[in-house]
């Protein structure tokens, strides 16, 4: 481990010492010379986070932003790589349909999926009823620019105590016709088609693509098909905005295994799983519509209709699971101008049914529906009497409640109604910039999270009476800093979450998941992001370009008895306790471009005891593209890359508390892919 900080000591050592020769050596290019497209520019990015737009100096929180250029870095198959950038977000991915994301620390006990977190797209919830959230299925040629709130941000989204991600369609001004094709390892293949035109008016944008892949291990063929919509139509103070998605997905499923399968023979399936030929398929659909209106000057009404649907079957070794869900929402959000501050009220409703059945060898056992609703209401005042003072008061008022509806007497009515006490979730952001070069800021907010379906019932199939919503309050400090004409640019944040009514997904049997609340826990770390434009010319050697970033958490029960089990002051599972990652993009010439990828992930506990851990490991990934034009046809991109070069033998995602059914060992391991590559091509007209 002390070698591992003196490798982190020496890349920041190497970035200023780069940074601190050019500014002594006046080297830096002028403004009128910087790339147009570094993301380096502090007071180039402009964000929607916290219900205003702005500048991202002047938010009061911490905030990350992904860029169309950033989110190209990897193969474009999987976010993982692109999310594991950021500080304090990590992403786990077992196969292409089993991901898990944790942002500082919440939702690390999911087992297969991403709860804890919201996602929105264009400002539509995509978030289900379970809590569970996906966004790893959208293409990312349709997406434009990513924003990640960290931590409790109930005031601001709604449920979700890891924060939020929020998705934004790219912004053109031109027609424009783009397609790609890419082949890489495991019979991967992925294809796009994608268009933009401008007839009067209107804006339409069109997107489809399709990703398939035999996978690395036994019983992992993949395939994904999505259809992406969305554009505006705009007069002088009202405009339509519209989106819809539709995705269709088919995954065989190689499910975890145990230490020796995984040490032995990585590529297998479980047993299990592979004797039943297990995989889940579903389709889903997501519509929305939204109207602004600019009533004044400074008055904004802004009204969205959205609804979301889907239908999925998961065959599994020991029962299979058919189920679907419909839901229908509105969202109302009034915004004012007044000067020196900026107003937001709101409310957002929803309504979902969820309605699932169990059956084994064609035989039905089980069948419930569950109703939800929810009724959220949020205001926001900016107050900012300066221009270098910000300063943020945020409250949302929150109702929820189900109903489960038995649709199988066969094994006995099971049914009831439960309705959870009003939550209040406030927040209060401040941000002050001395300088145009310095920003620091300070927020305590309030969060939670609500149980899922299988959290909602008891293992007899009863409603749970007892189960409550996990809250939080999370506390934070951080700074972001500008240098040497703002080709360097440090933010750094530390944040400490009191979370209560902690939600533990227990595992009954192998098919039986039920919820209990289990105490306290208590959250902390520091997180640092550094990005550095080392140099800058025209001419060969060109530009180089560095982001690096650091996470060091602190997760602890403070309050926790399992089974007359205590385990106060034990480490969270399931959250390595440090990870890095050092970026290096190179620009040798205007229409090449190579860039590396270095992450090192710390180790973590795999159960509550702390009596079994999984070692850290380091993943080394390179990328080159190049670009030329070809007369009357447009700009091709050629790119070719490989992951994992070291050949790096890891676990990709976790499972923290796995049981060994019978005598069979805990499944605790989805393996990583070994060394891999790919090729691709893009055309832009």
């Amino acid at each position: 481990m002390i070698c591992l900080f003196r490798v982190h000591l020496v890349i920041l050592l190497f970035s200023f010492s780069r940074l601190i020769v050019q500014a002594q050596g006046e080297e830096i290019s002028p403004p009128e010379r910087i790339l147009s497209d570094s993301a380096i520019l502090l007071h180039a990015v402009t964000v929607e986070a916290y219900q205003i737009s702005g500048g991202l100096r002047t938010i009061p929180g911490s905030l990350s932003v992904l860029t169309r250029e950033n989110l190209g870095i990897s193969d474009g198959t999987n976010l993982a790589t692109t999310l594991n950038t950021l500080p304090g977000v990590s992403m786990q991915s077992g196969t292409y349909a089993t991901s898990r994301i944790v942002i500082r620390g919440m939702g690390s006990r999911t087992p297969f999926n991403t709860n804890r977190i919201r996602t929105y797209l264009n400002d539509i919830p995509l978030t289900g009823f379970d809590g569970v959230s996906t966004p790893e299925e959208i293409e990312m040629q349709g997406i434009g620019r990513m924003e990640i709130i960290k931590g409790p941000a109930s005031a601001l989204y709604g449920s979700g105590l890891g924060g939020s991600i929020n998705l934004y369609t790219p912004v053109q001004d031109d027609s424009a016709l783009h397609a790609g094709l890419q082949y890489g390892s495991f019979q991967t293949v992925k294809a796009f088609l994608s268009a933009t035109s401008h007839p009067g008016n209107t804006t339409l944008r069109g997107n489809i693509s399709h990703l398939q892949s035999e996978g690395y291990r036994e019983n992992n063929d993949y395939r994904r098909t999505s259809l992406f919509s969305n554009g505006q139509w705009k007069k002088s103070r009202v405009s339509l905005n519209w989106l819809l998605l539709f995705i269709d997905v088919k995954a065989g499923i190689p499910s975890s295994i145990g230490k020796t399968l995984f040490e032995s023979n990585p590529s297998a399936a479980a047993a299990n799983w592979k004797a039943t030929g297990g995989f889940e398929k579903y389709r889903k659909g997501v519509a929305g519509l939204t109207l602004v209106n600019n009533l004044s000057e400074n008055l904004i009404n802004r009204i969205t209709l959205f609804g979301k649907w889907n239908d999925s079957y998961e065959k599994r070794p020991f029962n299979n699971l058919d189920d679907q869900s419909m839901s229908a929402g509105i969202r109302e959000k009034l915004s004012f101008h007044a000067g020196k501050s900026d107003w937001v009220f709101g409310t957002e409703w929803i309504t979902e049914q969820y309605e699932w059945k169990l059956d084994l060898e064609d035989s039905l056992f089980n069948r419930n529906r569950e109703n939800l609703n929810q009724l959220n209401l949020f205001g926001m005042v900016d107050y900012h009497p300066g221009p270098r003072l910000h300063i943020s008061v945020a409250g949302a008022v929150n109702l929820i409640g189900y109903t489960l509806k038995d649709l199988y007497a066969a094994n006995g009515i099971m049914e009831g109604k439960r309705k959870f006490p009003l939550i209040i979730s406030p927040r209060i952001g401040i941000n002050y910039a001395p300088t145009d070069y310095l920003a620091v800021y300070t927020s305590v907010g309030h969060g939670y999270s609500l149980p899922s379906p299988e959290e909602t019932l008891l293992p007899e199939g009863e409603v749970n009476p007892g189960i409550k919503p996990e809250q939080g309050i999370q506390y934070e400090i951080g700074s972001r800093l500008s240098l040497f004409g703002r080709t360097s640019e440090l933010e750094g944040t530390i944040y400490w979450i009191e979370l209560n009514d902690l939600l533990v997904t227990k595992r009954v049997t192998e098919d039986v998941f039920t919820g209990i609340n289990a105490g306290k826990t208590r959250h902390q770390g520091i997180e640092l992001l550094l990005r550095n434009r080392i140099f800058s010319n025209i001419a060969f050697p060109g530009a180089l370009y560095s982001v690096f970033s650091y996470t060091r958490s602190f997760n602890r029960f403070i309050e926790f008895t399992d089974e007359g089990i205590t385990f106060d002051g034990k480490k969270l599972p399931g959250i390595p306790e440090q990870a890095l990652q050092w970026q290096l993009t190179w620009k040798p010439a205007k229409a090449a471009e190579l860039t590396t990828h270095f992450q090192y992930t710390g180790y973590q506990y795999l159960n509550d005891g702390n009596d079994l851990n999984y070692p850290g490991f380091f993943l080394l990934n390179v990328k080159a593209t190049v670009q030329f034009h070809a007369r009357k046809l447009g700009v091709f991109y050629l790119n070719a890359g490989m992951n994992n070069i070291t050949g790096t033998r890891y676990a990709s995602m976790l499972i923290v508390n796995a049981l060994g059914i019978g005598t069979a060992e805990p499944r605790y391991y989805y393996p990583g892919l070994p060394r891999h590559a790919y090729v691709g091509i893009k055309l832009y007209i």
